[in-house]
């Protein structure tokens, strides 16, 4: 039996994501390891095997609206590249706290590693048209504001809302679909 509604159906259809750390742990809250998720992205993008729509990352989740000739694996790679990543990253600053956090919130039946990053799933949502993919945009550009972190979409450094206003962002993403 599934554990979730949420499936990838086609692939080549854009895809709605969110990817949310255990515990909503504030991971992203340094910028080494928000670049660790650029790094990763510009890696499958410049490879071919992720297109970028758009995104916001948040301290402790993100969404993505992305597509590819196999998004669930390429979603799952980048899951577990920047988990590996981010867990070392930790590691080699002594980040205790967070560390026993991913250590305590880690399913049971995950017993080939220690650590824990990110939580089962993306919830993908396949995208039908345009005004979903205008929607799910606006939903995850407006993610902030609704969090009282900013006034305006724009203001939010690690989003793709500045592409979209015509203004350079810190990762590029094709805004033409």
């Amino acid at each position: 039996m599934s554990r979730s509604r949420y499936r990838f159906g086609e692939n080549d259809h854009a895809y709605f994501l969110t990817c949310t750390v255990v515990g909503w742990l504030p991971i992203f809250t340094q910028p080494e390891t928000v670049q660790i998720l650029y790094d990763s992205w510009r890696f499958l993008q410049d490879s071919g095997r992720l297109t970028i729509y758009g995104y916001v990352i948040l301290e402790n989740h993100l969404h993505l609206v992305a597509s590819s000739p196999a998004i669930a694996e390429e979603i799952g790679d980048f899951k577990s590249f920047t988990a590996r990543q981010i867990v070392d990253y930790l590691e080699a600053r002594k980040v205790k706290t967070l560390l026993k956090w991913l250590r305590f919130l880690k399913a049971r039946h995950k017993d080939d590693r220690e650590h824990q990053l990110w939580q089962e799933g993306s919830h993908p949502q396949q995208l039908l048209d345009d005004e979903m993919m205008r929607q799910k945009l606006e939903y995850a550009h407006w993610n902030p504001v609704k969090r009282g972190y900013v006034d305006e979409p724009t203001h939010w450094r690690h989003s793709s809302a500045r592409n979209y206003a015509g203004l350079p962002g810190l990762f590029p993403v094709k805004t033409d679909w």
